[in-house]
């Protein structure tokens, strides 16, 4: 006889099958963390004696069962309970619960659970724990809960509760010991109520509507442990009388608007180990007496106003391993007792006045992992025990005054992934030893006074990701085996006094200007200084033949110009005759033609190529006259045309809007020669302008891409069978997105308008991003009087739409954007009311329900290999790019890093074709 049934922890699939409903004599059945899925049969019904069914962590699905055992039961005392956490059950909590009057134990979290509470739970008198953590519940808390006499956890964090808490839900109760709703909606003051549960022993309401002050009488929750009350908009003054609630060991009142001094009491609740108050309007100085709480393992202060020295009472808390002071406005210097806090792992005490010299006792904190000191007024050397400390992963000392040498021994930081030094006054050479540092990703040592020569040696850091170490005194030549690092993405060299040729694989992988501008000993591409090529020997006898031969050569040019404006002449007269016989609409852009160069004093108007040979009238044969059928795309910056050449050539030509320009010819022309100038992988770069006499005739051109863009690409994937983009390709797009938006923001250049229709891919699938800079060049009178265009509807920032200003911030929401409708194949338009994309993907991860942030058909993710977890990861990113408040959005450089670090599997994969049949042209 079959009483006991457990399958916990397996791989088993499927439906759960109808066989197991049969063995009526079933006591207890354990089912958790398989991958059973479908819904749970009727026929659990049928199961009697069932006192214990668990089966959380699967792929259930359907609605919630209407009928279950009216025994179930505790037999023992453990384990009387429903688990069905972690499933995709959806529907509402049917009221059919109520009928089980021995339900003990009942959780139903991270499902799809919608609807209201059911009053009818108030009928299950036996209930001691009831969990629905991350559904979509809404409406109110029934007051019918306070019914239950047993009933000790309340859990029903992150869902869409709202209104005020009734005042009877704790009316009959006097066994409450935890109530947690954070993340929900619910509002008006702090629910006085609650100060009269005096069985509390956890309250969480972070994360709510709530405001007002709280009420003096929370001082008579004696049991109370946890207090989390962050996230809210609760001011005035912290109540004293907190200091009655001698148990406490967490008080999380981050992020509201409490303000006065740092309470004193705090000192009295001996307890506590996290005391977190950021985030606040705090200000005046620390009170004293902290060395009196020496359990205290978390201490968060940063983001307010507060005043004066760092109090040594800190620095004897022995098991302190979180200090954040950040964001204030103290002063003076740090502590040499600082040295006591061992177990400390991350000190933040950045953004304050601190001065003086960083203590040679920070030297031995063996556990930090991470330091922070910048933007202060620090000075003095770095002391060398300080970088040798083996689990350091950050050190952040930049827009300091530090001064000496960079420690070699920061070749012993053998964590080390972000070294921060910009800003200073550091002198003498690079260390050698970066070499051992196998995993940086970050090294800014830009803005010091370093001398000598880039050590070779330097490209043995194979993880770095961004060099930057301009404006200094470094001479030499660049090392040619920087190109040997294949992770590395920025790199700024500017303004030193480094000679020589810019080595040719370094300057075509990294080939703007600005990586190597204000080194006037260097030439070579991407600089418009050229090399001698054979030596100073050749370069006198050119300087002879030139001088020798200057009154010929000025002839010769004075004869060819005069040729060549007679054919342009004759050739003009040809095309105005084809266009007058054809009525095209590109008739006085044709009238034209010429070869590469500009005409800025007068003379006839040119086709500008930076690179190639082509006229004007051959590119408009290229367009068929700007023919209807040639258009690829049309936006606010004109329209797009495919140019076919004689030759084979293939470009793009966009005509930018009719109707004039703020900008006059020469300053069209500076404009188009400047964002000519800017190039990258990841980039759709600029070929070539024309800007005609008349002021609404003016060419763009650019590389043609012949597989799209991304929003066709998408279409696709999610319409065509056997269309599938998988994972790594994916992630590879998200990438070159990020790379190239970043190249753009640390060439103080901003987008403005993200979105997949600018991500278009060549014919290797490589991703270029299109469509910057080109706001100057169509700025017209009349948009100058008007609101400035900001973004595309579901991809501009909350804040752009207000201020219709864009910026590096907002471009970093645009991408995030992006990054979500890449990886979940929902367009920001499919949504309507309050919900939107960032709301949505949130609700899924809120649920568990990873999987149903995929669209049915659109992936194919292997659930053996990491490609889950790491398709996760790059949802986050999406989510940090999207956070409401602007400053608190990584940088596009620091995205690059997390989109780096999601791939936890394979090596990323080159560029090539992400789709098993290729998209049309």
């Amino acid at each position: 006889m079959l009483r006991r049934l457990n399958l916990r922890s397996n791989s088993f699939n499927g439906t759960i099958p109808s066989a197991l409903f049969r063995c009526t004599l079933l006591r207890s059945v354990f089912l958790q963390q398989n991958l059973f899925s479908g819904d749970i049969s009727p026929e659990i019904s049928n199961l009697t004696d069932l006192y214990a069914f668990n089966a959380a962590g699967n792929r259930l699905s359907g609605k919630f069962p209407g009928v279950l055992p009216g025994n179930i039961r505790f037999l023992d005392l453990s384990s009387n309970s429903i688990n069905l956490s972690y499933n995709r059950i959806s529907g509402e909590i049917p009221a059919s619960l109520g009928e089980l009057q021995n339900l003990q134990y009942l959780w139903l979290d991270f499902n799809s659970l919608g609807g209201t509470l059911p009053s009818a739970l108030a009928n299950c008198s036996a209930l001691v724990h009831f969990s629905a953590e991350g559904n979509s519940i809404g409406g109110v808390v029934p007051a019918a809960i306070g019914g239950l006499p047993r009933l000790q956890v309340i859990s029903l964090s992150h869902n869409n509760l709202s209104g005020g808490l009734p005042v009877s839900v704790t009316c009959n109760n006097s066994a409450m010991q935890v109530l947690d709703l954070q993340r929900n909606r619910i509002s008006c003051g702090f629910p006085f109520f609650l100060t009269n549960v005096s069985s509390l022993t956890s309250l969480d309401l972070s994360g709510n509507l709530l405001s007002d002050s709280i009420p003096s009488e929370i001082g008579n929750l004696q049991h109370l442990e946890e207090l989390r009350l962050a996230n809210n908009s609760f001011s005035g003054l912290v109540p004293s009388e907190i200091r009655n609630c001698r148990s406490i060991r967490i008080l999380d009142l981050d992020g509201n608007l409490f303000s006065g001094l740092i309470p004193a009491f705090v000192i009295e609740l001996i307890n506590l180990k996290v005391l977190s108050l950021g985030g606040n309007n705090f200000s005046g100085p620390i009170p004293s007496g902290f060395e009196n709480l020496t359990s205290l393992e978390s201490l968060i202060l940063s983001g307010n106003r507060l005043t004066g020295g760092l109090p040594e009472e800190f620095l004897v808390l022995s098991n302190l391993s979180t200090l954040d002071l950040s964001g204030n406005k103290f002063n003076g210097s740090i502590p040499t007792s600082i040295g006591n806090l061992k177990q400390l792992t991350v000190l933040n005490l950045s953004s304050n006045g601190l001065s003086g010299i960083i203590p040679t006792s920070l030297g031995s904190l063996f556990k930090l992992t991470s330091l922070d000191l910048s933007k202060q007024n620090m000075s003095g050397p770095l002391p060398s025990n300080l970088v040798g400390l083996p689990n350091l992963q950050v050190i952040a000392l930049q827009e300091n005054m530090f001064s000496g040498e960079v420690p070699e021994e920061l070749g012993n930081c053998s964590s080390l992934g972000v070294l921060d030094l910009r800003s200073n006054a550091l002198s003498g050479k690079i260390p050698v030893d970066f070499s051992r540092l196998s995993g940086l990703r970050v090294l800014d040592l830009g803005k010091n006074n370093l001398t000598g020569q880039i050590p070779k040696e330097i490209s043995n850091c194979l993880s770095l990701t961004s060099l930057s170490l301009d404006s200094n005194h470094l001479t030499g030549f660049i090392p040619a085996n920087l190109s040997l690092i294949s992770t590395l993405v920025d790199l700024n060299l500017s303004n030193n006094n480094l000679v020589g040729e810019v080595p040719v694989n370094v300057g075509s992988r990294f080939n703007n200007q600005s990586s190597f501008a204000g080194n006037p000993g260097l030439c070579g591409k991407p600089l418009h200084r050229k090399c001698g090529e054979n030596g100073d020997k050749n370069r006198l006898i050119m300087f002879v033949a030139v001088a020798a031969s200057g009154t010929l050569l000025m002839l010769s040019c004075c004869c060819f110009y005069i040729y060549s404006f007679l054919r342009w002449r004759e050739k003009v007269q040809k095309d105005a005759t084809g266009e007058k016989k054809k009525q095209s609409p590109a008739r006085a852009s044709s009238r034209t033609s010429g070869g590469r160069g500009s005409s800025e004093h007068g003379g006839p108007p040119k086709l500008v190529m930076f690179n190639d040979k082509i006229t004007l009238a051959e590119t408009v044969e290229a367009t068929r006259l700007f023919d209807e059928e040639n258009v690829l795309s049309r936006t606010r910056h004109g329209v797009l045309f495919k140019a076919c050449y004689n030759d084979g050539m293939v470009l793009a030509i966009r005509r930018l809007p009719d109707g004039g320009s703020l900008l006059d010819l020469n300053a069209f022309r500076k404009e188009a020669e400047s964002l000519g100038g800017v190039k990258h992988r990841n980039l759709t770069v600029l070929r070539g302008y024309y800007v005609g006499s008349r002021p609404d005739t003016r060419l763009l051109v650019y590389d043609y891409m012949p597989n799209g863009n991304l929003a066709t690409l998408l279409q696709e994937a999610s319409h065509q069978d056997g269309h599938v983009l998988n994972w790594p390709m994916r992630h590879l797009i998200a990438l070159g997105i990020a790379r190239g938006l970043a190249f753009l923001h640390t060439a103080s250049m901003v987008h403005g308008d993200v979105k997949p229709q600018n991500v278009l891919f060549d014919a290797d699938f490589e991703t270029h991003l299109s469509d910057f800079g080109l706001d100057k060049l169509t700025a017209s009178a009349e948009a100058s009087t008007s609101a400035t265009s900001v973004g595309t509807i579901g991809y501009v920032a909350p804040e752009a739409t207000l201020t219709h200003e864009m910026t590096r911030e907002s471009d970093v929401y645009s991408f995030g954007i992006v990054l979500l409708e890449l990886l979940t194949g929902k367009r920001p338009v499919m949504f309507t009311g309050d919900e939107d994309i960032v709301k949505w993907v949130k609700k899924q991860l809120q649920r568990g329900q990873v999987s149903e942030l995929l669209e049915p058909g659109l992936m194919e993710l292997d659930p053996e290999s990491s490609e889950w977890e790491e398709f996760l990861l790059g949802i986050k990113v999406g989510l940090l790019c999207t956070a409401p408040d602007p400053l608190d959005r990584p940088t596009m450089t620091d995205i690059m890093f997390m989109l780096e670090g999601c791939r936890v599997g394979p090596d990323i994969p080159s560029s090539a074709d992400p789709t098993s049949q290729p998209s049309p042209a």
